[in-house]
């Protein structure tokens, strides 16, 4: 399988090339030449598989469609070594849970850092170890994240040889257990940047560092974040156990709604449908800052600025620029490169925004690949919230709360069984918790404590040249002379 750009380089790469590269040298995304099929008769050993052998072998064979560079009985052993009862929690590793009528939550929290980024990160980090030891080299890993990216990273990264971590965030807004989560790691590899700005700010930092091919190969940048192909491919399998687990033939089809703001969990779930995984719909739901679902709804792309996006109660979703959108939009265009690089690369830096409405392609968006969309405010969130705890016992967290609400819109067909991804557990998002039914959520007893350990962050300005110095310091040993930035405790 090779790996082409989104904005029409003409290089083909193999898996593990991208997997340590990240963004294409064009500044595109990496997809594959053509999606494999899976038809009926691979759809029921997928089924048996999961089944019989589990969630690993799941993933083995979904990854092996991809991946070719990797000899089958290794990825089989990462897989194994990856999706464990231990580290998940549960043998199923994404069990459902009934909520009502045709609703269901697919449980993707139950990883270390609590949040569904771990179902990806876990495996992209022992892919990096593997592949790195493989060639005698070292990574430095760029990412940015506004909130539960980071601490998956880290958490799947800590201790990994030959890999440093340097990790973005928007300064002051995150959760308090988010912030505590990434700061307390002690970890000689783990470095946090805390940006002054929004996440938006933080990824244009790691974007534009990416861009920035002589530094990116003098000092081995990668990224970790959904922009990375690798992590991307790794969230496809959950939509296949989630599809195998709420049906029991496959002419069933099921839906997906998807809590979203940079486009990546749910851009997973449009790869698994290209593939022919029978999924009727595609349901984005955002928060206040509803970038995607204007689009959806109007087919106009209009990125905020930082000042006009907005800080919310699920602000892992406070994004106003959705970088994997490229992802389908490239495929929504029929892979025209020059199209797609003149609509992200040039009209968004021009003017902040582009307009498909008039392209009859447009309306493709909902009628071929099934995506439709909605949005959820802070008081849809904590009515969500307390309903979904009085009726059904079931306490979710914030970003889960805005799918619900969302999916209740779009249910349609009863006979279809609509499944919400599950982001997080609450107590990520304890404040709003607190506010929406009068206590605290459930806090696992590991930690316990957590916000009162000490930090290690640095606080710098949205300043790509401040970042790079930072980095270049801390991979070099003969480092660089960094501007004053004071190690600070939050």
């Amino acid at each position: 399988m090779k790996y082409l750009s989104t904005r029409g380089h003409a290089d083909r790469k193999q898996f593990c090339d991208i997997l340590l590269e990240g963004l294409a040298p064009d500044g595109g995304l990496y997809l594959p030449e053509h999606y494999p099929q899976v038809d009926d008769a691979m759809l029921t050993r997928l089924r048996k598989a999961y089944h019989e052998q589990g969630y690993a072998e799941l993933a083995f064979q979904i990854l092996s469609l991809y991946i070719d560079d990797i000899p089958a009985a290794d990825l089989k052993a990462l897989c194994a070594k990856t999706y464990t009862a231990e580290v998940f929690g549960t043998g199923e590793i994404v069990p459902l849970r009934h909520l009502e009528n045709s609703l269901w939550l697919e449980a993707l929290s139950n990883g270390p850092t609590l949040a569904f980024k771990d179902m990806a990160m876990q495996l992209l980090g022992n892919l990096f170890e593997y592949e790195l030891g493989r060639r005698g080299a070292e990574l430095n890993i760029l990412g940015a994240t506004s909130g539960d990216t980071g601490s998956a990273a880290e958490y799947a990264m800590r201790g990994k040889k030959g890999i440093r971590v340097f990790m973005t965030s928007p300064h002051g807004r995150m959760s308090p257990f988010q912030q505590a989560q990434m700061f307390s790691l002690q970890d000689e590899n783990i470095h946090n940047i805390a940006i002054e700005g929004v996440f938006d700010d933080c990824q244009d930092i790691v974007k534009a560092v990416s861009n920035d091919l002589e530094f990116k190969r003098k000092y081995k940048i990668g990224t970790v974040n959904s922009i990375n192909w690798a992590r991307l491919l790794a969230q496809v399998v959950y939509y296949f156990a989630g599809y195998i687990q709420a049906t029991e033939t496959n002419d069933q089809k099921v839906s997906f709604t998807v809590p979203s703001g940079n486009f990546g969990n749910v851009c997973a779930g449009h790869v698994a449908r290209m593939m022919g995984l029978p999924i009727a719909k595609l349901v984005v739901a955002t928060n206040e800052n509803d970038v995607l679902d204007e689009f959806f709804r109007t087919g106009v792309y209009r990125v905020r600025g930082s000042a006009d996006t907005h800080e919310t109660s699920s602000p892992s979703m406070d994004i106003s620029k959705a970088s994997n959108f490229e992802r389908f939009v490239f495929d929504l265009l029929g892979r025209d490169g020059a199209k797609t690089k003149a609509l992200f690369g040039d009209a968004l830096s021009q003017s902040g925004q582009f307009d498909l409405s008039q392209d009859p392609r447009f309306a493709d968006a909902a009628a071929k690949y099934g995506f439709e969309s909605g949005k959820s405010t802070h008081a849809d969130r904590l009515a969500t919230i307390k309903d979904n705890y009085q009726r059904h016992g079931v306490t979710i967290d914030t970003h889960t709360a805005d799918g619900v609400k969302v999916a209740r819109e779009h249910r349609g067909n009863v006979s279809v069984p609509m499944i919400v991804l599950e982001t997080a557990l609450p107590i990520k998002f304890a404040e709003t918790i607190q506010e929406a039914l009068g206590h605290a959520p459930e806090r696992p007893a590991k930690f316990d404590g957590i916000e009162d350990l000490p930090k290690r962050v640095q606080v710098m300005p949205a300043d790509v040249q401040q970042v790079k110095a930072y980095i270049a310091q801390t991979a070099s040993k003969n480092g660089l002379q960094l501007p004053s930035i004071m190690r600070c405790k939050l």
